[in-house]
């Protein structure tokens, strides 16, 4: 069943080929002319286009390896002075290059989803058909799938219990693109509760104490400053340009569109504040902001306070913490640690989405593939899939603007949501969600599967909000006054979506008690931790 799914999917990606494409396709192939046809030393500093390298040195020389084989295609396409060339051998190569590397996604969900005895098929069903890896990368260019793979084989080390290999591949990953920094905390204390503390009792009745390994603790440390030193060892001499590249802070707080976070709702308040605030009187900047106008660039607010990357770096920070002190304490579980740690992995995700600076709408991805994972292991983890599959993914969208995209984009969400509709609550006939399914459909109303009647009403929100985007805001004449409104309707109310999501599921994670929570144990993961104990 996976090789059929996952040549299925791959012919679709095929079809994709001449679809619309980004500027992040010139991006990768101005990376792979830099790498081409500089020295190492030169790689960070060329500045010949303006889409300069600003990846790790792993990707990098990713692009340099393929870079050889692209000449193959084109010889044209590596040449530095070819900005914005696209031969039709060019895009062949780079979309190709996307599905092939694919591969690694495929392994990553094969991993994964064996763990789970009961539901492999589904849960590879859910991560391969996945509609935003489909739109961000094989529509909109990137290579986010190659990277997911390299995080699903790290968590799938994580829940087996191999700490070394879990630890190799995400620093490989940490090293191919940077922004999984934002889970690196749940790592280090998942590792260092797991694998380098072990508790003890004499009695099983007073409290434990924990006895540290310090073997335990060399190994993981060789293991990722090993894989450290092999990627910046060779820019050892130039660490300072290469940082500078990896955290360009001057790029503002939010992106073009505005990703669907509390930064979101925050510079919406600005703006009608500042709109109030003209209409009573009130002395206030009237300059308007460009945030919506497709241009990144610091800006600040209006009314509100201007908030700087420290600020968005502290409130993330600290909006992880409650989560990290209780995965440190459900590590005491051996059976169901690593269930734990996926399901803090998605929450800092979440908090680093909700207020990290200038965060990509793209970022998403982060919180919906481990999620995927977790949506047939218990029935909150179901509900909020569900919901959040059907949101998040709206809120990408944007990124593929042209008209003609619109059936294309609908039907890969539709798809997905109707085996997720379909299959997902199955797993859950006897828990309380169906009940209230059964009650509402006696009151005549039709709630969406596996969700409650208030989700239901949200989710059927964004048929009104499909419709005016697409045909009343031209109809009314607002394409020419607002043409930016849909963009901030899409991302206001997807946010509103986004902090449902992070406070059910941190509400959930944080009252999560295995006594009383349902949750579907006949997963090997919990087969392979219970050999532990």
């Amino acid at each position: 069943m996976m090789i059929e799914v996952s040549l299925m999917v791959t012919a679709v990606k095929v079809f994709f080929m001449p679809l619309y494409r980004s500027t992040d396709f010139e991006v990768h192939r101005n990376w792979l002319a830099v790498t081409h046809n500089l020295t190492i030393d030169r790689w960070y500093y060329d500045e010949t286009s303006e889409w300069t390298l600003d990846y790790p040195p792993f990707f990098a020389w990713l692009e340099y390896g393929l870079s050889h084989i692209a000449k193959v295609f084109d010889p044209e396409m590596v040449k530095l002075e070819n900005l914005n060339y696209a031969s039709d051998m060019t895009v062949l190569f780079q979309r190709l290059s996307v599905i092939i590397l694919d591969l690694v996604y495929i392994y990553g969900a094969k991993s994964c989803s064996e763990l789970l005895s009961d539901s492999t098929s589904l849960i590879f069903l859910l991560l391969i058909t996945n509609p935003g890896l489909l739109m961000v990368d094989h529509i909109h260019f990137q290579y986010n799938g190659f990277l997911f793979g390299i995080l699903l084989l790290s968590i799938s080390n994580i829940i087996t219990s191999n700490f070394i290999f879990a630890a190799f591949w995400f620093a490989v990953l940490l090293n191919f693109k940077h922004i999984f920094l934002y889970v690196a905390p749940v790592y280090v204390v998942h590792m260092l509760r797991a694998y380098c503390f072990t508790v003890s009792s004499n009695d099983g009745v007073h409290t434990p104490w924990y006895s540290f390994s310090l073997t335990n603790l060399i190994k993981l440390a060789l293991t990722v400053i090993s894989v450290f030193c092999l990627s910046f060892g060779p820019f050892i001499d130039q660490l300072p340009q290469v940082f500078s590249r990896l955290f360009p802070f001057k790029r503002g707080l939010c992106h073009a569109y505005w990703a669907p976070n509390f930064w979101a709702l925050y510079s919406f308040t600005d703006k009608i504040l500042q709109k109030l605030c003209i209409k009573f009187g009130i002395p206030v900047a009237t300059t308007e902001a460009l945030m919506t106008g497709g241009l990144v660039q610091e800006y600040e607010f209006a009314v509100l306070p201007t908030i700087t990357p420290s600020v968005t770096f502290v409130i993330t920070a600290v909006s992880m913490i409650p989560a990290l002190i209780k995965l440190w304490h459900l590590g005491a579980d051996r059976g169901y640690r690593g269930l734990s740690f996926v399901r803090c992995l998605t929450l800092c995700a979440t908090c680093a989405f909700m207020f990290g600076w200038h965060v990509h709408e793209k970022a998403i991805l982060m919180i919906l593939i481990p999620l995927s994972f977790l949506s047939v292991l218990g029935d909150v983890d179901c509900n909020l899939f569900l919901f959040l599959s059907t949101a998040g993914h709206y809120s990408l969208f944007p990124l593929l603007y042209p008209k003609n995209l619109l059936s294309i984009k609908l039907f890969m969400l539709l798809t997905h949501m109707a085996f997720a509709f379909c299959y997902l609550p199955m797993l859950y006939e006897q828990m309380r969600f169906q009940k209230i399914v059964k009650n509402q459909k006696k009151r005549g109303f039709m709630l969406l599967p596996g969700l409650t009647r208030l989700q239901s009403l949200y989710l059927y929100g964004f048929m009104v909000l499909c419709i005016y985007e697409n045909s009343l805001h031209t109809f009314l004449g607002l394409d020419k006054t607002l043409p930016f409104l849909p963009l901030m309707i899409t991302s206001v109310y997807c946010a509103l979506g986004l902090c449902h999501f992070w406070f059910s599921f941190y509400y959930y994670f944080l009252t999560f008690n295995l006594s009383r929570v349902p949750t579907l144990i006949t997963s090997r993961s919990a087969q392979y931790e219970k050999k532990l104990t």
